[in-house]
């Protein structure tokens, strides 16, 4: 691997590693204090669904960033998107380690929350694909899937960090952390952004986009044209999402609350076992990638929807025994097996069902519409699932293993993209 394939690699990931601390730190603070320092004029369980509502409401966000987006991204390239979309991203998480408090500001605090919450998502709409693009794009011959990884590592990275920095102020005194001990984390964003903006202002634009500028070939309407000619792989995105993205935001979100609030496990422990099962993932993310370039992508694909499927029951078995052991067994096996073999391979298998004019406003279009079913809801839903189910979880159970049939089933009917051209017009 060259000096330029290692740069590339490298924007790959930290851009996604920044995004997804983004999200994982705000998912984690839904989880432990937001129901408190923003709506704590509701009882605990309700303050709870609105701090997950909030979540939520940045998904909504995503579909309109990969429209904007996305469409510059295929009319003036991979790279200047790139460098707006992470300013965006890191811009809104930094300000919101800012804000003012419920007790402070009033009603003026959820609304701000909100607000930078859909600049968070506005961005993230794009940051991911184009991230996943532009390592796609300069992948040698054969190793699309492996390099396509380099932005799911990131977002595990991304993940670890955010346990990391959440489990070192969660130990704070109660008082302390809700004063002041849960902006650390939103703050310290600033020093991923300032690296990440480094390294790919000194990335070069990819040659698949570089071929299209100079043969002035750029859709004058990469939306329309999107939609109107890959409708089957649209299809394919958005159902291929549903278990990745749901379970990829419910297992570290939904159960860090159900395990602490619920079963009344100690914090420390169970981020103790979501980080654990995402440093596994480091190695499990490119394994199932590198497996997707040898035998194609659908198999890997489905294998782990299914997998996530069987596991749904066992996994909330494990859980209620409240034996630590068993519960890290119980998380990193849906992680780093099930939601891993999905995210892996799903990077290249996104680009390549998109021809080259077309790739990034249907990779970010696609991919963002199946979070707003997927991510965003799914803690929240849970939450309403355990609730209807008096504290059990088999409800939730049953959701996870819906997500992953569907998906399975959406995988099932795609085409198989591993060994296609990456230069090639699709014909949808």
């Amino acid at each position: 691997m060259d000096a330029s394939h290692r740069r590339v690699i490298l924007a790959s990931a930290v851009g996604s590693a920044l995004e997804w601390y983004d999200f994982f730190i705000y998912g984690m603070a839904a989880a432990l204090v937001f129901g408190d320092l923003f709506f704590p004029e509701s009882d605990p369980a309700v303050g709870t669904l609105l701090a997950f509502a909030t979540f939520g409401v940045g998904f909504f966000a995503r579909p309109f960033g990969g429209l904007v987006f996305g469409r510059l991204g295929d009319r003036i390239g991979r790279k200047p998107v790139l460098v707006i979309t992470l300013m965006l991203v890191g811009g809104g998480t930094f300000l919101i380690g800012l804000l003012p408090t419920y007790a402070t500001a009033g009603v003026w605090a959820p609304i701000l929350l909100v607000l930078l919450r859909l600049i968070q998502g506005f961005g993230a709409g794009a940051e991911y694909g184009g991230a996943v693009i532009m390592a796609v794009e300069h992948a040698p011959p054969g190793k699309r899937g492996l390099f396509g990884s380099w932005a799911p590592i990131g977002v595990t990275v991304g993940n670890l960090l955010a346990a990391a920095v959440f489990a070192v102020v969660s130990s704070l005194p109660r008082d302390e952390f809700l004063d002041w001990g849960w902006r650390l984390p939103f703050l310290l964003s600033i020093v991923l952004i300032a690296f990440s903006f480094y390294i790919r202002a000194k990335v070069a634009e990819t040659p698949v986009f570089s071929e299209i500028a100079a043969k002035n070939k750029a859709a004058r309407s990469p939306v329309r044209e999107a939609l109107r000619r890959y409708p089957r792989e649209f299809l394919v995105v958005v159902g291929a999402r549903l278990a990745e993205n749901g379970l990829g935001y419910l297992f570290p979100v939904f159960t860090l609350n159900y395990m602490t609030q619920t079963l009344g496990m100690d914090k420390g422990m169970v981020l103790g076992g979501i980080m654990s099962a995402h440093a596994l993932s480091l190695l499990t993310i490119p394994f199932f990638s590198a497996l997707s370039d040898r035998i194609g992508r659908r198999p890997v694909y489905m294998g782990a929807a299914l997998f996530s499927a069987a596991w749904a029951v066992p996994f909330f078995m494990l859980v209620n025994t409240g034996m630590p052991a068993l519960v890290w067994f119980a998380l990193i096996l849906a992680i780093s097996v099930g939601v891993a073999g999905m995210f892996g391979p799903q990077a290249a298998y996104f680009a390549e069902l998109f021809g080259a004019r077309l790739r990034y406003t249907g990779f970010a279009l696609a991919r963002e519409l199946g979070s707003i079913l997927a991510g965003g809801p799914a803690p929240f839903i849970a939450a309403l699932l355990l609730g209807w189910w008096g504290g059990a979880p088999w409800g939730v159970a049953g959701y996870i293993i819906l997500l992953s049939l569907i998906t399975a089933a959406a995988v099932y009917f795609g085409p198989e993209t591993h060994t296609a051209s990456i230069d090639a017009e699709r014909s949808g």
